[in-house]
């Protein structure tokens, strides 16, 4: 074959299109070869019911990197987001035992307030909780946008960890305990030793399961809780909003912007294999049978997809082969979206407010969160699931008609593979239904007012976007598959184990959530075995 690009990239991903910008940049020739009749990966825009649009799979902002909004100029060409007013809304069960609902953020008085509602003493702890979560998610922060220490590179090795140690190693005594549980604990045993009401725990809680198919008691989801506060918002650290447009604008403003640098988006364009020849990479061959010729190949795509159906078996080293068998991936996660003729009236809080611009949390307490993990295990689906629900149409009224409404609902504790043989394409309308009944306990009158839905089972997110198991972090967010073991020891600095190979994906570091972070990191990478790292601005 005749070498033509520079680079080809599988997948239109915020990923991929973020590294192709970066290489463009430097003046490299890209393709990007996708496999959708759409950019965007996961972070997609589409109607789903006659006149209703939303976000289809990722749907809401936080964690993109300030200095990938910045490079690509996302803001120039209509990138904007609106901040939630409160962060989450918890209702509460309707036993009179206790406050009907619990909300979070708007501002740490507020929050105090809030929390005062069921425990003085929860009140008190929460500024001391704050910094201490902040006090390490700066460091990780700091992490984000550098390559990991690749192990095995020598003396490279040592002084990248130590260089990026040394953020660490600058943390006082208690900060550095805070370090080791949440890298360690279970999101229940570390919330408990800071907090002893069940809905403050609950609140927090949530975000270690989030993408993540186990339970708050399992070890290391402390973790998982932290990697959700990472982000920020119009520069508010810890924000979450939700772009105008959908997550889609996001990704067509950065396939915009790429194109206007030269790099060639192909839709429709699945890859069938990465060609290697001899010991590197050679391009990719598509399933319509066409070679594309390159001196690299980065993949935007999972580790398991990529290594277990992609890069010929042959190519891969051994050892390298069967760790990726065992490379950990399945997020458990059911995404639906409804087109509603009317806002949700909670029992609790019945009058339209600002909890329907917040993300509405249906997990009252961890052993709510627990019992669905058990359940999900045992069943497949939990009868009482862990719900998240956001309206986007209350602060963007592109998204529907006038007077009605679009809701994500954003599900957790749903089995990558059902037990006994069963089929998710046989049960996700039973799923879908249980977790419609769910938000109907908390808000009479739901079901009647849903006027069309659009169902994604783990399977469905497979098949639509190509996630294993479902998996939106491209693989699990466990200690053995963090930063430099992400997704193997040896391979952490985007690197593939054939020459000219490159990972940009949630499946490296920092992971899972639309960042930016892993295709900024990857360009990098491939820019400086190039030989001109003086062209990336980093």
């Amino acid at each position: 074959m005749t070498q033509k690009y520079d680079a080809v990239i599988i997948g239109a991903g915020h990923n991929g299109l973020t590294c192709a910008f970066y290489l463009a940049r430097a003046g490299l020739k890209v393709r990007i070869v996708e496999r959708r009749d759409v950019v965007g990966g996961a972070a997609v825009t589409e109607e789903f019911h006659p006149g209703f649009r939303n976000s289809v799979a990722s749907y809401t902002v936080s964690l993109l990197q300030p200095k990938v909004i910045e490079d690509m100029r996302l803001a120039d060409h209509g990138y904007r987001v609106i901040e939630r007013p409160i962060s989450n809304f918890l209702p509460q069960p309707a036993d009179g035992a206790g406050p009907a609902y619990l909300k979070l953020g708007g501002g740490l008085e507020r929050t105090q307030e809030e929390f005062r509602k069921f425990s003085a003493a929860d009140a008190a702890a929460l500024p001391a909780y704050y910094d201490a979560l902040e006090g390490v998610a700066e460091v990780l922060r700091s992490l984000a946008l550098k390559s990991p220490p690749n192990v095995g590179d020598g003396l490279r090795t040592l002084v990248d960890g130590a260089s990026q140690g040394w953020g660490l190693s600058r943390l006082g005594l208690e900060a550095k305990r805070d370090v080791l549980d949440l890298f360690t604990k279970s999101a229940t045993s570390f919330l408990g030793q800071w907090f002893e009401s069940e809905p403050v725990k609950a609140a927090f809680g949530f975000d270690a399961v989030v993408g993540n198919y186990a339970s708050p008691d399992t070890p290391g989801s402390a973790y998982v809780l932290l990697h959700h506060v990472f982000g920020e918002v119009n520069g508010k650290k810890g924000a979450w909003g939700h772009c105008v447009g959908g997550m889609g604008t996001i990704t067509q403003i950065m396939a915009k912007v790429c194109r206007q640098l030269g790099v060639e988006i192909s839709l429709e364009s699945p890859v069938a294999e990465v060609l290697v020849d001899g010991d590197k990479v050679a391009g990719v061959k598509l399933e319509s049978g066409e070679e594309v010729a390159a001196a690299r190949v980065i993949a935007n795509v999972g580790p398991k997809l990529l290594y277990g159906k992609m890069v010929p078996q042959s190519a891969q080293p051994e050892d390298f082969r069967r760790r990726m068998r065992g490379f950990k991936a399945g997020g458990g996660t059911f995404r639906m979206n409804v087109a509603l003729s009317e806002l949700p009236k909670f029992t609790c809080l019945p009058e339209p407010g600002e909890h329907h611009q917040s993300g509405i949390i249906i997990a009252p307490t961890l052993a709510y969160m627990d019992k669905a993990f058990l359940d999900a295990k045992a069943d497949g689906w939990s009868k009482a699931p862990i719900v998240e629900m956001l309206i986007p149409s209350t602060v963007d009224d592109s998204l529907a008609p006038p007077g009605q409404h679009v809701a994500s609902l954003f599900c957790q504790q749903f089995a990558p593979e059902l037990p006994d043989g069963r089929d998710w394409d046989d049960e996700e309308d039973a799923a879908a239904d249980t977790i419609i009944d769910t938000v109907e306990a908390h808000a009479p009158g739901f079901r009647a007012s849903v006027l069309g839905r659009q169902v994604l089972s783990p399977k469905g997110l497979y098949r639509k976007f190509g996630l294993v198991g479902g998996d939106i972090m491209h693989g699990h967010m466990s200690l053995d598959q963090l930063w430099s073991a992400r997704p193997v020891l040896g391979h952490g600095a985007y690197r593939g184990p054939v020459k000219g190979l490159y990972m940009c994906g949630a499946g490296t570091h920092p992971g899972g959530g639309v960042t930016g972070a892993p295709g900024h990191n990857c360009a990098r990478e491939v820019i400086a075995d190039r030989g001109s790292f003086k062209r990336f601005r980093s």
